[in-house]
């Protein structure tokens, strides 16, 4: 049997397969009530789709008692129920082989192609954070996160706009929130020039404010690009001004440096030039209309221009328990003073770390955060805090002498993990961890229409989710038991397991730009 990386989806690649041609037929159980007698099933109104009556042949249940192959969990049983197919695996097994070699799985499942290139575009930030509405750092966010998503996958990523405004910078700096910054504009005289000559074709003429250079029809460019590619119908012409052509510059100069210098170590992608990209445009639904604007003036302005423009649209927040309208600087504030307030009646002393952010999204800013409840991002790096503390705790004991120093992994006996909870930390969060990484920074490339979709937010589900899992079970078991030779046995391999959700939680942190929180 293959050695490699276990995975779920590998799993469930196979088990369909091996009941023949046809549609997905399994998946995989999350829920503790479930879990407690099957791993994954398949229901028998999906099974009749392949066998009729629903009754899968005993050959084939044999089969996929004995199914192996490369990153298939290995099967302890397949049984036949009233429902559907059972399949239960060797958790023994599946332990070992997951926490006998963690860092395969707080990593992606599998990196993109060498050389693939995304500019990524996030207008909110080019002005000052005083003026950020919560809707538009929505999109910051999801920027950031998709930026960081992708990177792990060896994607090349070029971020625009590098923020100019200092005290802009110094906001997203609070966040964590990482943007290149810069102190000058972009030269824009030959966008300028092909401007005017577009300007002068179209006759444009009347009135206009300092600044503006004229006005450019779009309406034949939406007709051209189809009803398929989803741009307003109601766009029509374009006031270009110095600012607009400025931010085209930018746009145009994040390409070109992509095709200079390409990605550092990787080879060139095989569709090199500009249509070689992918030019993903986040914004907040406010500002889709005039992105769309600015797409299509690009193509009218630049002949080089990527042919492969995405707008990824985050939906409008909606604030519950506040009057008027917060910026994105006063949600700030108010949020860290809420979270400095909760750890003071806590602890007795102030806690400095800000909960992280993440279609309509509603944000209830009522007075009773804590660390009880357990939906919120303080109730993540709560948890995380308590990992710190444990594994604390067994260096001290350890240096005390009550504790020998941690045996080799492969000498502990994972027969020992049977409580439920911590098959349900490795089932549901170390073991499917790495399909999530890859499923964040799925970008549909190539798919029609204007609108794309990115699911960074399953991290931040996926963190809270693991939380209450781990919180669960430390609640109810005592790890760190009595120093009794008899009892280390067990300790060592529910420490391991705890090593496992550790480097997942401070893996899935980092890609939120978040440092794990190391004390209580």
């Amino acid at each position: 049997m293959a050695m490699g990386r276990l995975g779920v989806e590998e799993t469930l690649e196979a088990l369909n397969a091996a009941l023949g041609p046809g549609g997905p037929v399994w998946f995989k159980e999350t829920r503790a009530r479930h879990l407690r007698v099957r791993d994954f099933f398949a229901p028998r109104r999906a099974l009749r789709a392949r066998f009729g009556d629903g009754q899968v042949p005993e050959r084939v249940v044999h089969a996929i008692a004995c199914l192996q192959g490369p990153g298939v969990a290995p099967v302890l049983r397949c049984v036949p129920t009233p429902t559907g197919l059972a399949l239960q695996l060797q958790r023994s097994a599946v332990f070992e082989r997951v926490l006998g070699a963690v860092a395969a799985y707080a990593a992606p499942s599998a990196i993109a192609a060498p050389g693939r290139r995304v500019v990524l575009h996030c207008p909110a930030l080019r002005g000052g954070p005083g003026a950020l509405r919560l809707s538009q750092l929505r999109a910051v966010l999801v920027a950031d996160h998709l930026a960081r998503a992708l990177r792990a996958h060896g994607v090349s990523v070029r971020q625009v706009p590098a923020v100019r405004d200092p005290h802009m910078s110094t906001f997203l700096q609070q966040l964590r929130v990482d943007w290149p910054v810069a102190s000058e504009r972009t030269a824009n005289e030959a966008l300028r020039s092909r401007a005017h000559a577009k300007l002068t074709s179209a006759g444009d003429s009347g009135a206009l404010f300092p600044g503006a250079l004229g006005s450019v029809r779009l309406k034949e460019l939406v007709d051209e690009c189809g009803h398929t590619a989803s741009y307003d119908p109601n766009l029509d012409s374009c006031l270009v001004t110095e600012d607009l052509l400025s931010v085209l510059a930018e746009l145009q100069e994040a390409v070109q440096h992509q095709l200079e210098e390409g990605s550092p170590g990787m080879a060139a992608a095989p569709d090199t030039g500009a249509e070689g990209y992918l030019v993903v445009h986040v914004v907040s639904c406010e500002e889709e209309f005039q992105q769309q604007k600015l797409d299509l003036l690009w193509r009218k302005l630049d002949d080089q221009a990527p042919l492969r423009q995405k707008h990824l649209v985050c939906g409008p927040v909606k604030v519950a328990g506040v009057p008027g309208t917060l910026t994105a600087p006063e949600y700030y504030e108010l949020r860290h003073a809420q979270v400095c307030k909760a750890s003071a009646l806590k602890h007795g002393r102030d806690l400095a770390q800000a909960a992280p952010l993440i279609p309509q999204l509603l944000l209830a800013l009522t007075d009773n955060i804590s660390t009880k409840g357990t939906k919120s991002g303080t109730f993540v790096m709560y948890n995380c805090a308590r990992l710190a503390t444990l594994f604390e705790g067994y260096e001290c004991s350890m240096e005390q002498g009550l504790y020998p120093t941690f045996p080799p992994v492969s000498s502990l006996d994972f027969s020992q993990l049977h409580d439920e909870g911590e098959w349900l930390l490795l089932f549901n969060s170390v073991l499917p961890f790495p399909d999530l990484l890859s499923h964040t920074a799925a970008l549909a490339c190539t798919a029609p229409g204007l609108h794309i979709t990115a699911r960074t937010e399953m991290v931040c589900k996926f963190l809270v989710q693991l939380s209450m899992d781990f919180s669960s079970y430390y609640n109810r078991v005592h790890i760190l038991g009595e120093p009794r030779p008899h009892l280390f046995g067990q300790m060592f391999a529910r420490l391991q397991l705890l090593r496992a959700v550790r480097e997942v939680l401070h893996t899935g942190l980092a890609m939120l730009g978040l440092p794990p929180l190391s004390h209580i």
